[in-house]
């Protein structure tokens, strides 16, 4: 039994891990702008938790105008993206430029008969139930929705960060081995030690 939750626990922490990685790395869908919205939205609830910070230079209310960028793929399934400013908070996108790509959007918008297609760079997830949406980060021009998209950076940086995890436990264990190991050896050796002695105590009585 326990060892089944210690696996439960390490595929939890696991799935936690995997979900933090895939919420904040940046990813990007190809799409055509159809309109921008700006929302009125409550973030007095849990779901807050998934909003940037107000915007840079403004109070943090319960209250805010949410600007939302409208498109849709190349399957014809209809996204919404929700355009914030991340500032100095995490994840560390450092966009301040939440307007200027608002504008970018609105004269990025295409029809069906005309179709115009861009990179839009998020972060983030869509859910309809708890309304909440990826963030934007960027939007860039592509010639058409085939153009086939590598996740460079997410390559990159999974596995340097992979390399420092690894390096930081080969130098943890070979620490425990020569500092740890030989002080839970004695200590094994004289509680054994003493165990015998006090065995032999009792056999001469």
């Amino acid at each position: 039994m326990l060892v089944k939750m210690r696996w439960i626990l390490k595929v939890l922490l696991a799935l936690l891990v995997l979900a933090v990685f895939h919420y904040n790395l940046p990813q990007r869908d190809i799409v055509r702008i159809t309109g921008t919205e700006i929302l009125r939205k409550d973030l007095s609830g849990w779901t807050g938790m998934f909003y940037a910070a107000a915007q840079s230079g403004e109070a943090q209310t319960q209250n805010r105008d949410l600007r939302l960028i409208n498109t849709v793929r190349a399957n014809g399934k209809v996204s919404v993206y929700r355009n914030e400013d991340t500032g100095f908070n995490w994840p560390p996108y450092l966009k301040f430029d939440s307007s200027n790509l608002q504008a970018e959007a609105e004269d990025a918008v295409s029809s069906k008969e005309a179709p115009e297609w861009y990179i839009l760079r998020h972060y983030g997830w869509r859910n309809t139930f708890w309304s909440i949406y990826p963030n934007a980060v960027s939007l860039t021009p592509v010639a058409g929705p085939d153009v086939r998209l590598i996740p460079w950076f997410n390559i990159v940086f999974l596995v340097l960060l992979a390399a420092l995890i690894w390096a930081v436990y080969v130098r943890l264990r070979g620490f425990w081995a020569r500092r740890v190991d030989p002080v839970i050896d004695r200590i094994d050796a004289a509680a054994e030690e003493t165990t015998d002695r006090v065995k032999g105590w009792f056999r001469r009585k």
